[in-house]
């Protein structure tokens, strides 16, 4: 009977689309609570209301260039920037720099759950919790047998059975000889699938400028927050997955996809020949009659308040990327994947016992590479376009440093950099790469 009404409810109407009001209802309710909560805690701890937007970090930073802070610091000891002169002074602008980086990490912070401007009653977000008033303990109680015995159970029903259906349909469906029909009767079923396993998550979703929707044989490129972003954007249209091919449950699921639809997925050999990589990708996107091919460029999850750099490689393979930003609202659940804590089972229990998902998706014009536009400056105004958008900080570093170290070439950099101000060389961009 149970399944009988998960499945009258929420199963059909995501099939055609269509939503019966409960998502919205329950997001109203949520947010009245969580205001509600928030002005409690407020008198509690007699502590004035927090901005709902906090600031990126704690150091005010500029866009000054090297050269220009160099100068500002050699202003009460002229010198000429040629002839090799060097001035003592010089080295405090890289002793700034220095204790900037220690104090503020642009990058270890982009690997941590976001800020909060309040409390969302979520026990994970606030581990110093206390007692604050009764009437906020009874609502924190409340709402963990909520989450974990209403809608826990139904999260994972959902989840499985969009998941089964996946594997079954696409299966069945691979079966089919190639035509119009195969392809439509695919699509149906990805976005089917997705939309079920969306409301798996109690998902709300808000979709900007969707006549900039990515189309058939395109790239489309977005910022990377967590392994749900597929869900997000594939509830609004089929794409093509890229990816390595894995093993156990995953593998299961990516053969069966890979039968009805052409997703691109990788052999973990071939992922290091980047020219056969590019080739694929390249015929993929020839065909017009393909879906559009879905890459997240930074090659890692970042925690929803940065974009960090965009690897070049999906940018050499078409002159035209479609660009999508990706913005989670923090109050009803921390999305970020931090895969260097949480395991991937982990993370979707975090993600099922949060209070929702809410996020803003932006469809953003197509860019195309310029006449003498090299791929890293097409990558780098790609990106800032998608941070605009969305809001988040545009960072220029490799989001790789999530698990190595800095590269040579980095300090390399600063080091020419320095070296042609002191000589009088003007470096070109890729001189210094």
């Amino acid at each position: 009977m149970w399944i009988s009404v998960v499945l009258a409810l929420t199963v059909l109407p995501a099939m055609f689309g269509l939503s019966l009001g409960f998502t919205d209802l329950y997001i109203k309710v949520l947010v009245k609570t969580l205001e509600w909560a928030a002005l409690r805690i407020q008198r509690a701890q007699k502590v004035p209301a927090v901005p709902c937007h906090l600031p990126n970090g704690i150091i005010q930073k500029g866009d000054s260039s090297m050269e220009e802070e160099i100068v500002e610091l050699r202003r009460m000891h002229p010198h000429p920037l040629t002839g090799g002169n060097f001035t003592l002074c010089d080295t405090f602008y890289f002793c700034k720099k220095g204790i900037e980086s220690i104090v503020e990490d642009q990058v270890t912070q982009r690997f941590t759950s976001e800020e909060l401007a309040s409390w969302n009653l979520l026990t994970r977000t606030n581990n110093n919790f206390h007692y604050i008033s009764m009437r906020v303990t009874i609502i924190w109680g409340l709402g963990v047998f909520i989450r974990y015995c209403i809608l826990l159970p139904l999260r994972i029903i959902l989840a499985a059975t969009g998941l089964s259906w996946l594997v079954i349909g696409t299966t069945l469906v691979g079966i089919l000889p190639n035509s119009n029909v195969k392809d439509r009767i695919s699509d149906l079923l990805h976005i089917t699938c997705y939309r079920i396993c969306a409301r798996g998550l109690s998902a709300k979703i808000h979709y900007h400028n969707k006549e900039n929707h990515p189309k058939k044989g395109g790239i489309c490129v977005a910022n990377h927050t967590s392994p749900i972003d597929i869900v997000i954007l594939a509830n609004d249209g089929c794409y093509a997955m890229v990816g390595q091919v894995h093993g156990g449950l995953m593998g299961l699921i990516q053969r069966s996809m890979v039968r009805s639809c052409p997703h691109v997925w990788f052999e973990r050999s071939e992922m290091k020949d980047r020219h056969a990589v590019a080739k694929r990708l390249r015929d993929h996107v020839a065909d017009k009659t393909k879906q559009p091919i879905l890459i997240f460029p930074e090659g890692t999850c970042i925690n929803n308040t940065s974009v960090m750099m965009f690897k070049k490689g999906s940018f050499e393979i078409g002159k035209t990327i479609h660009p999508v930003a990706i913005k989670y609202d923090p109050q009803f659940g921390d999305a970020f994947w931090n895969s260097a804590k949480y395991s991937m089972v982990a993370y979707l229990l975090r993600m099922m016992t949060s209070w929702a998902i809410v996020c803003n998706v932006w469809y953003l014009p197509p860019m195309s590479q310029q006449d003498g536009e090299d791929a890293v400056n097409f990558a780098n105004r790609v990106k800032s376009a998608i941070a605009h958008q969305g809001g988040l900080v545009d960072l220029s570093w490799d989001g790789g440093l999530k698990r190595g170290k800095v590269k040579e070439s980095y300090k390399e950099a600063q080091q020419k950099m320095y070296s042609s101000m002191i000589v009088g060389i003007s470096l070109k961009p890729s001189d210094m790469m």
